[in-house]
């Protein structure tokens, strides 16, 4: 994002403008945008502040506020999906939301995808190793 004007110029523009020049002038004058002369006046006339406006910050999610209900069921249900739980969440406090949203949110929190000490993802205990029938077994004596 760009930074804004200085304030030693915004003075100079408003004292110039205020000299009885046009806004066009007072851009061509100063090497500014005309709309920048313009908004700035319209600022300056209403406020009397020459401070350019708050840029950047925390934009807040609308899933904050239902924290504790996500949250919940997630720890309620570690397995759950993210259209699972955007479905919950609509049915419980009307808010819809989509299950990407949901899970960029839940990232930002601190949940991340479980993996196991190797950088693997981690498995089910019910899924195999391998394949079906060969882990573990000596070759059948026909083989040779």
């Amino acid at each position: 994002m760009p930074k804004p004007y200085s304030i030693d110029l915004r003075e100079r523009v408003v004292g110039y403008v205020e000299a009885g020049r046009s806004r066009r002038a007072a851009a061509a004058h100063f090497g500014v945008s005309v709309s920048f002369v313009v908004i700035l006046m319209r600022n300056y006339r209403r406020t009397e502040s020459l401070a350019p406006k708050a840029s950047g910050g925390r934009r807040h999610s609308k899933l904050d506020p239902h924290r504790a209900f996500l949250l919940g069921h997630v720890v309620e249900k570690d397995d759950i999906t993210m259209p699972e739980l955007a479905a919950e969440l609509l049915a419980a406090a009307g808010v819809q939301v989509a299950p990407a949203s949901i899970s960029r949110w839940l990232i930002r929190n601190g949940y991340r995808f479980k993996k196991n000490a190797a950088g693997q993802r981690a498995r089910s205990s019910r899924r195999l190793q391998g394949a079906a029938g060969v882990a573990g077994q000596a070759p059948a004596a026909d083989a040779t």
